[in-house]
């Protein structure tokens, strides 16, 4: 991913964070014919330096097929908006975009037991919908298995993460106030979302 430097992503945390924020990610394989891509939620797990990657996919999709044979890339993507002209001060500019985004790559292992897929099953179900655990386990027993045998399940541990949030840090902080100012009022969440991005990364303020 091309980032200058002005819109790195230098603290870690924020990148696991925007992450965990933005959890329905693409994942992305080389294949022989080109690029396969599939959307998807992901639990983010970060033990140490170890960053790893889970899900699972419908085994009739092909791409767990793909997994282990080239290095995969997530995109986490996530607020975005059309920064307007309106919002600076000078009148030799143009009209741009900010947005978050972390690529990660990775290695991949597959599975597809039992075994290893509920435990999988269990991270994504707590993050997202803890109250069906129980509903989950209350199904009978031959329903979840002939559910389980119709996904598979990988694990992608990171080697490189990308982090790029581009967010009008390359203009003055009037300027990023204007436009926190603005897309704080829209009604479109991902434009609205730009600027909680923008204040979490203390832009617009005056340098202490």
């Amino acid at each position: 991913m091309y980032i200058p430097e002005h819109f790195r992503v230098r603290n870690h945390s924020d990148a696991i964070a925007f992450m965990q924020a933005n959890p329905f990610a693409i994942l992305i394989s080389s294949t022989d014919q080109g690029p396969f891509a599939t959307h998807l939620p992901l639990s983010i797990h970060e033990t140490g330096d170890r960053l790893v990657l889970r899900g699972h996919v419908a085994k009739a999709n092909p791409h767990w097929q793909f997994l282990e044979q080239s290095q995969p890339l997530a995109i986490f993507h996530g607020p975005h908006a059309f920064i307007s002209t309106a919002h600076y001060t000078t009148h030799e500019t143009v009209p741009t975009w900010n947005y978050g985004a972390v690529h990660v790559y990775g290695t991949a292992r597959v599975f597809a037991t039992e075994e290893e897929l509920q435990p999988m099953l269990d991270e994504l179900i707590a993050a997202f919908q803890p109250e069906f655990a129980e509903q989950w386990t209350s199904l009978s027993e031959t329903y979840r298995s002939r559910m389980l045998n119709h996904i598979v399940g990988f694990e992608i541990t990171a080697t490189k993460i990308e982090a790029k949030f581009k967010l009008s840090q390359n203009r003055t902080r009037e300027e990023q106030a204007n436009v926190i100012t603005a897309l704080e009022k829209a009604e479109d969440t991902a434009a609205s979302g730009v600027s909680r991005l923008m204040r979490e990364q203390r832009l617009g303020k005056k340098s202490e």
